[in-house]
């Protein structure tokens, strides 16, 4: 009997099941040097990543093809576009994030863009995962918030932000993702994650600002299914070093 081929959603829904958490490394194509990808890619294989996101709020030089060909050669984890519009989707990658900015009022960010991607994602194999993106204040703006021209929700607000994600869930989302933005001061608050996980059905998904083995392992114990990690992992080479 030939044996079923999980899609990367239902892999994430099993680990949620589990018990078991994921790791992401996000990489935004314009931070990165292809000369010093394999360099990178070495750094991915030695750590506990599960998945690879690409993208980035704004990506404007022309290496996302390569680096995502460069990524699925050397490399044997789920490659994700997690992409800022558009223009930032390859039919290279496993799958992608379709993202709709709840956190947000801009409608290019809540449904022009998917309009946009749609007959682009049509034409290709990519898994499309329906995401509810909420962008929650860190302390500073970040790239999101400046690029998407929104506000991010208050991080005091822990009633909005759970009726922000119970709404996506109820939309049809199949993931829910907490954002603090790239280059954040502040991480999302546990008590907001632990919150939100205990009161939607769907995986729930923390990025930004996280800058440490700590910052996952409280994110993880708050209730986080899948937590990401992108600038402090390409800057520090002892990231997972208690």
């Amino acid at each position: 009997m030939q044996e079923q081929i999980l899609t990367i959603r239902q892999q994430i829904l099993e680990a949620k099941s589990n018990g078991q958490k994921l790791l992401a490394v996000l990489l935004d194509p314009d931070k990165i040097v292809l000369e010093n990808v394999d360099h990178l890619i070495g750094k991915i294989k030695g750590s506990p990543a599960t998945h690879i996101f690409v993208g980035g709020s704004i990506v404007q030089n022309n290496i996302l093809e390569e680096l995502i060909s460069e990524l699925k050669q050397k490399i044997n984890l789920p490659v994700i576009l997690f992409p800022g519009d558009p223009s930032q989707i390859s039919s290279k990658a496993d799958g992608i994030l379709f993202l709709s900015l709840l956190s947000g009022r801009n409608p290019d960010y809540l449904i022009e863009y998917q309009v946009q991607a749609a007959p682009i994602l049509k034409k290709t194999n990519l898994e499309v995962i329906s995401t509810g993106y909420i962008l929650i204040e860190s302390g500073n703006e970040t790239a999101v918030a400046r690029v998407s021209k929104t506000k991010p929700l208050s991080r005091e607000n822990l009633d909005l932000v759970l009726a922000t994600a119970q709404a996506g869930e109820m939309l049809g989302n199949q993931l829910i993702y907490l954002e603090a933005g790239s280059g954040a001061k502040q991480s999302v608050p546990t008590e907001m994650i632990e919150l939100i996980s205990q009161n939607i059905q769907i995986p729930v998904i923390v990025g930004g600002g996280i800058v440490d083995l700590q910052g996952i392992q409280k994110a993880y114990q708050a209730g986080a299914d899948l937590v990401v990690i992108g600038t402090a992992f390409e800057n520090n080479s002892r990231f997972f070093e208690l």
